[in-house]
């Protein structure tokens, strides 16, 4: 399949820069898939508009502030962009700005707190870096979260820490419902971020359910596709946990409609569903959840298996997301590639606005 199947034109001007005033005042497009009928909506009606007794599937993990910046021990700046822990809790895979200008052996610093040693480097521009700590008890979590930046995917612009839209991306760039003991993503998973506490307590008095998963959200959601065909790109892979209720849940389709919050809400619990309703592990099996490594690419004319509805914002052009939801869009068909450009190409003359800070679509 021709990844330029994939391809539209987005002005700059569409790309949300900074959040909506409120969370729950972001638009929200609803597309009914059986008829095709479009509606434009904000945000907080979302309560109106679910089928009775929906249960949402949502993404709780929380978003590291992953972003730090040092010095290089000849001088220059070093930004180095936590990704994953190694082996090793002091050792973690980095991405790390000017990598040329540190080689392997290569220190920098990060404050009085810490400094970081080069020790490897793949090929794709991912660096194994090893903190060493003033203070013995020392974590790189720690530091994170004491002078991390949030990780703002490349298409949302900031000054560095003293531009006055960061302070507040730290409550922004995170979901109200984030557990922060799973503080394990290197990106926020965006649907979530329209939903306030005044929302989720309406929902719930009205009857609809909640239930957790836990996908740890990697750069790679953002990465485009190099291929000239999607059959030759090679998807990154995401670790996910899903407790054993919400495996109940996902296998129990006579409880209600099940909503994905986001995609990679959907993601683990698409990985989630085709690894275990064809072998139907017993309950005893699963009575500590489920756990495992998402590599799925789901794009036209796949099928789905774990959900009946998706939240979503709108993505990039040729992404792996964007094939995602022209999948869901027609499950079992290709005809969602051209409905969701013309579903976009809507969005855009009613000036919605695209990406991470932009404004949902509920299908």
């Amino acid at each position: 399949m021709d990844t330029r199947l994939f391809d539209y034109d987005l002005p700059e001007t569409a790309i949300a820069q900074t959040p909506a005033d409120r969370r729950d005042e972001s638009r929200l497009m609803v597309v009914r898939r059986a008829t095709g009928e479009v509606s434009h909506h904000v945000f907080r009606e979302i309560t109106d508009l679910l089928p009775a007794r929906t249960r949402l599937f949502r993404n709780h993990a929380a978003v590291l502030p992953a972003r730090l910046r040092g010095k290089r021990r000849g001088g220059g700046a070093v930004e180095c962009l936590l990704l994953s822990p190694d082996t090793s809790p002091a050792r973690w895979w980095c991405l790390i700005r000017p990598g040329k200008k540190l080689p392997i052996g290569a220190e920098f610093s990060l404050g009085d707190d810490a400094t970081g040693k080069i020790l490897a480097k793949k090929e794709g521009g991912e660096t194994l870096v090893e903190f060493s700590f003033a203070h013995p008890a020392g974590t790189v979590r720690e530091l994170a979260l004491k002078h991390g930046e949030m990780p703002l995917p490349p298409y949302i612009r900031r000054e560095g820490a003293d531009d006055p839209r960061a302070a507040s991306d730290r409550e922004r760039y995170q979901t109200v419902y984030a557990d922060p003991t799973r503080t394990v993503a290197a990106a926020a998973p965006t649907a979530g971020l329209h939903f306030t506490p005044e929302i989720l307590g309406k929902l719930k008095a009205d009857g609809h359910g909640f239930h957790d998963v836990c996908l740890h959200v990697g750069l790679g959601t953002f990465k485009p596709i190099q291929s000239e065909t999607l059959e030759d790109h090679v998807i990154h892979r995401e670790f996910y946990e899903i407790p054993a209720a919400t495996c109940a849940a996902l296998r129990d389709r006579a409880a209600g409609p099940r909503l994905c919050v986001g995609t990679t809400s959907l993601r683990a619990c698409e990985d989630f569903a085709r690894k275990c309703f064809a072998n139907e592990p017993s309950p005893a099996e699963l009575a500590a959840g489920f756990s495992g490594d998402a590599g799925l690419f789901l794009y036209p004319p796949a099928e789905f298996l774990s959900c009946d509805a998706l939240l979503t914002n709108f993505h990039l052009p040729r992404s792996t997301l964007m094939c995602l939801v022209s999948a869901f869009l027609t499950p079992g068909s290709t005809e969602g590639i051209a409905r969701l450009l013309d579903l976009y190409r809507e969005a855009l003359a009613k000036g919605y606005r695209f990406y991470s800070y932009g404004d949902a679509m509920l299908m």
